[in-house]
Parts: C-alpha cells; sequence; structure tokens
C-alpha cells in the first residue's frame, strides 16, 4: 500500500500534554460531552472529508497506491475481486471476504493458478454489465508504463508473461499495438467466459487473492479508457459516481443508480452524498471538528492528523472519546537514501549516525507520533519482524536516539570522501516544515550540508518516484499491501517493486527476495525477510525514523456501522477510516 502521504505532525508535544486543562472549544453538541451518543447506521445525508491536500493523488484505479486514497475509492467507486472485512478489530480487518467475485478464489494444488468467478449483475455507473474482460483490460493497464505512472506493479512481476532481452515484459499495455504480444497477456490474465478470470502467475503465489484486493487489479471498460486522463474521471463500479472534480477546491460524489446492494454485500453506502474539500489548513480543520458546529458535526479529515498544538484539547477531554482515535498506523515513517546519488556506504552510514531521531519523533508529536523504528518491517508484522539491530550493532557502533555527530564526522573523515549538499524532498506542512528544520539542524552538527526540498503534498510522490527529479534524501512512509514483508521488502529494495526511493539494485539481495516471494512456507519465508530487512538497513539504504502512531478526530454526527456501538475507528488494512461503511447520524 501502499506509501503514505499522510503528514507527520508539526510542533513539539510535551509529556505533560494529556494532563493540560482541555476545557477550551465547544463541543457543539447536546450529548452531555462525549462527542455524540451511540446511533444505529442509517441511510441519508452528507458526508464530508476535509483535507490539507490539493487534490486526491490518483483516483484512476490502476494508478492508485496510496492507503487513505485505496480505501476511499474502494469503499465508494471501485470495486475489487476481493476486500478487507470492516472491522475495528485488526486482527479480524485483515481477513478476507468477497467482493466482485463470488469467493476469495480458488488456487490451484502448486498456488500458480489462481481463479476467480465474478457475481451476477454487477454493472458499471452506464449501467453496463462488468465482465472478464474489463478486469483483464484493468489489469492490462498496469503494463503501459509510460502513461499508468506511480501505481503497483505486482501484475508485471507476477503473472506469467515472457520478457525480452533486456528483461522487460513483452506485453507493453493496451496502448501500444506495434511489437506488443498481446496473445503473452491474454493468455496469463484468461476469460474462460464473461464470468471466469483465471490468472496464471510466474511462481506460487500463496497469498494472490490478498493481492487482488489492490485497484490495480479492478475493472475498467475499454470504451472509457481515456489514458491519462482517466485520473479526472474513473468510471464507477461501486455505489458512487463522480459528479464533479475541481482540483484544490472539492470533488463530490453522488448516488450510483446503477449500483445495487443485491450485488454489493460488502459496502452499506449510507450517505446520498460524499464531498471533499481540499486545500485546507490543519489548524483550521482541527478547529472546525473541535467546534463541531452545523455541518461539520457529518466532517472528518481525509488522512490528516491532529495537529500537536490541539492535542491536548481533543485527548484531555472526555467529550472527544467517542470521535476521536489514537491506534498505531500501518505505515513506517523513513528517510530513503538516493544510492545513485549518495553510493558511498560510508558516507551514508555517516548520515544515519549523525541524524536526531530523538529529535525527529519530538517534533513529529513525541509519544502520541508513535516508536522509535529500527527497520522497514514493522512490529505488527509479528510473523516478520524481528529488531535489526540497527542501532546496535549494525553499523559498527551503538548509537544514540539523539545521533551521534562526533562519530559522524569520524567516519566521513575516515572515509576520505566528502559529501555535497544533500537535497531533502518532503511533502510540504507546515509540520513537515518543521521536521524539515529538525533534519537539517542535526546533521549540520555532523557537518553535514542539507538543503530542503519543499513538494505539495498531493504531487510529492509523482515527483520523487522520477528519478531525474528525487534528491539526496527522501522522507516516507510505506506500509504493506498485506500482512506479509513479501509487499514490504521486494517493493522497496529492489528494481521489480514499485518504490524503490533508495535505487537499490544489489543482485544478490534481488535473488534472495525473489526466492522469498516464491515460498509456500510461511515461517521459512519469515526468516528471510527478516535477514534482508537487516542487510537493507546494515546497507543503510534507508534510516528508519518512526513506526508510527495515528490520532484523528471526526463530527460528532459520523459513525462507523461496524464500529463499537457505531463509532469511528482506524481501519487496520490501509491505516484509515473504514471509508465503505461511514453514516451520518440523524
Amino acid at each position: 500500500m501502499t506509501r503514505t502521504t499522510r503528514t507527520v505532525r508539526g510542533a513539539a508535544v510535551l509529556t505533560a500534554l494529556v494532563l493540560t486543562a482541555a476545557g477550551c472549544g465547544s463541543g457543539g453538541d447536546d450529548t452531555g460531552g462525549k462527542g455524540g451518543a451511540s446511533a444505529a447506521p442509517v441511510d441519508g445525508g452528507t458526508l464530508t472529508f476535509l483535507t490539507l491536500q490539493d487534490q486526491i493523488q490518483h483516483l484512476d484505479p490502476q494508478r492508485n497506491y496510496t492507503g487513505e486514497d485505496l480505501a476511499f475509492a474502494n469503499g465508494y467507486l471501485q470495486r475489487t475481486l476481493t476486500a478487507y472485512k470492516y472491522s475495528p478489530d485488526g486482527k479480524e480487518a485483515t481477513g478476507l471476504v468477497p467482493d466482485l467475485a463470488t469467493d476469495t478464489g480458488t488456487p490451484s494444488a502448486d498456488a500458480k493458478t489462481w481463479t476467480f468467478t465474478l457475481k451476477d449483475g454487477v454493472t458499471f455507473e452506464d449501467g453496463s454489465p462488468v465482465t472478464c474482460a474489463d478486469v483483464a483490460y484493468g489489469v492490462s493497464r498496469t503494463f503501459a508504463t509510460d502513461i499508468i505512472t506511480d501505481g503497483p506493479t505486482y501484475a508485471i512481476t507476477m503473472l506469467d508473461i515472457p520478457v525480452d532481452k533486456d528483461g522487460n515484459s513483452v506485453y507493453k499495455g493496451p496502448y501500444v499495438t506495434k511489437g506488443n504480444d498481446q496473445a503473452a497477456f491474454d493468455k496469463a490474465v484468461e476469460c474462460t467466459d464473461d464470468k471466469t478470470v483465471v490468472f496464471h502467475l510466474k511462481s506460487p503465489v500463496g497469498d494472490f487473492n490478498y493481492t487482488v484486493t489492490l485497484l490495480s487489479f479492478s475493472p475498467v471498460p475499454k470504451s472509457a479508457d481515456t489514458g491519462e486522463k482517466y485520473d479526472d474521471k474513473p468510471v464507477s463500479s461501486g455505489p458512487y459516481r463522480i459528479e464533479s472534480y475541481d482540483k484544490g477546491s472539492q470533488l463530490v460524489l453522488v448516488r450510483n443508480d446503477n449500483w445495487s446492494k443485491d450485488t454489493d454485500d460488502y459496502r452499506p453506502a449510507h450517505p446520498d452524498r460524499i464531498v471533499m474539500k481540499f486545500g485546507l489548513e490543519t489548524p483550521v480543520i482541527d478547529q472546525r471538528l473541535i467546534q463541531d458546529s452545523g455541518d461539520d458535526q457529518s466532517a472528518l479529515t481525509f488522512g490528516d492528523t491532529v495537529d500537536p498544538t490541539n492535542l491536548a484539547t481533543v485527548f484531555g477531554s472526555d467529550r472527544f472519546a467517542d470521535r476521536r482515535t489514537n491506534e498505531l498506523d500501518p505505515f513506517v515513517r523513513y528517510i530513503a537514501v538516493n544510492t545513485a546519488k549518495v553510493p558511498s556506504l560510508e558516507l551514508r552510514k555517516a548520515i544515519a549516525v549523525g541524524l536526531d531521531r530523538a529529535q525527529m519523533r519530538t517534533v513529529a508529536g513525541g509519544e502520541f507520533a508513535g516508536d522509535l523504528a529500527d527497520g522497514v518491517i514493522k512490529p505488527n508484522l509479528p510473523t516478520d519482524y524481528e529488531p535489526s539491530g540497527m542501532w546496535d550493532t549494525l553499523l559498527g557502533l551503538k548509537v544514540p536516539d539523539s545521533g551521534d555527530p562526533t562519530a559522524a564526522k569520524k567516519i566521513i573523515a575516515d572515509s576520505g570522501e566528502t559529501l555535497p549538499t544533500l537535497q531533502y524532498d518532503y511533502p510540504q506542512t507546515d509540520a513537515n516544515d518543521k521536521l524539515a528544520a529538525s533534519v537539517v539542524g542535526s546533521l549540520a552538527k555532523a557537518g553535514i550540508k542539507v538543503r530542503p526540498n519543499p513538494i505539495e503534498a498531493g504531487q510529492f510522490y509523482g515527483i520523487v518516484l522520477d528519478p531525474a527529479k528525487e534528491g539526496h534524501l527522501v522522507y516516507a512512509g510505506w506500509g504493506p499491501d498485506w500482512s506479509n514483508a513479501s509487499t514490504v521488502i521486494p517493493e522497496l529494495f529492489t528494481p521489480s517493486g514499485g518504490f524503490d526511493l533508495s535505487q537499490s539494485d544489489d543482485k544478490a539481495f534481488n535473488e534472495k527476495s525473489a526466492e522469498a516471494k516464491a515460498m509456500t512456507d510461511r515461517q521459512a519465508q519469515a526468516a528471510l525477510w527478516k535477514e534482508l530487512n537487516k542487510q537493507a538497513m546494515a546497507q543503510v539504504w534507508v534510516i528508519p525514523t518512526r513506526f508510527g502512531r495515528d490520532q484523528r478526530l471526526a463530527g460528532s454526527k459520523v459513525g462507523a456501522s461496524s464500529g463499537k456501538d457505531g463509532h469511528v475507528y482506524l481501519w487496520a488494512p490501509f491505516g484509515s477510516w473504514s471509508y465503505g461503511d461511514l453514516f451520518v447520524k440523524p
């Protein structure tokens, strides 16, 4: 999933924060001060999302690859073969349920072939039926990497399609006619009839039915495909359709009259309208939700977390107890080190050793921001997590949380090399500006010069994923696409992945990663993921900073039909709201 554009939070938060008097700001309701009474789910009303972003990164399903955007689009616009259960219980929420398919898929004995049967009566917003051909066409778009950018590449790496002498797929996507092996794709994604989709894979993938939860495997009608412009108004197969989309202003979704609950028992689709308001500053969003008046009672954040200056108010009073969240999110925050621009391992070590990670955590929100990280596999992937030892022995010395500028200077001096001024790319917010200042300041103590490069948050990954535009250091976040580090290690550190901001390309590492992906013995696979995580940290392809935690706030009239007593919650699979089952209380 997926990288995150969610911002870290800005100013320092004191330990005594939650003890601060929090009576300022009216709750705006008459429920006795707990942020909204319990309520049974009802249909109707308008649900409004407030966000700092100027746009959704991508609404094109094959280009959508940020956790919040995936959850939003899948909840309202685009269906997938399988989906995650709506539940506030993290373990239960990682369980699969059928969506477009009648069940969660049937593998062959060797797990190299997976078969799905589509439900009867499913249609697009124009009333035309969703068929196997539409699913296959949607998947085919993934291969048009010059047009369909930024999305996951699992179809390219997993499907049994030959490669040419340069290692590139012989299939180039649906927009190329000359020298394009369409037959190879049609053999890999086979339609035995309108309802049956058969995926033929290069290697065994025991959890491929989790892979198809991604929107890159969702249907697209060929007749409606507008290529790059499809991002602005994709055709809906879900309960809502796009009425208007004005970037920088708002997105409006209205009911899709050709969607039927009879074919979709997954999405309750309670609200009549979904409105997203773009370009609002985080403090403004917070104050509107804290005040909780008028239409803002049925509003909530979109990806933006509560600003540190408001945490005392939100978490210091029971008035907000039923409409706030404070949960571990799926994401690891880290700084990717571009090995093409910093090829020296010793210089990469110096950057890691000199960085004050404790100060970054404080700037990000202290205890509310999460735990200091030691790798890219998070403890909430318990099968695959093991301490990497990065800050104890892996770099040849014990590195304090606050960094060791003296040791960093010595590493640079002993290397006989010099570091250029480093460009630090990050998604711009007030909070991230403060975080960048922390990075610049702490590395300056080690004699390392850093030039901050703020980028508009909604366009951030579209820019830094271009190697020609990427700087030396990139602030990023990543969460697994499903509960297996197969969606972490290969994605972040191999050319076959879709998010190798480190530009790492180590032959032995790539081969071992491919070996692990093909394993059906889960415990043996986990042992390899642990080993590869340590290798990546020893090479300082990234500098892990935090295992993130997420605080959010919703209006008092927003509920979740699967939540305890109808209360909103952070949904584990994408670290998001449970978009598809949110409702507006009367």
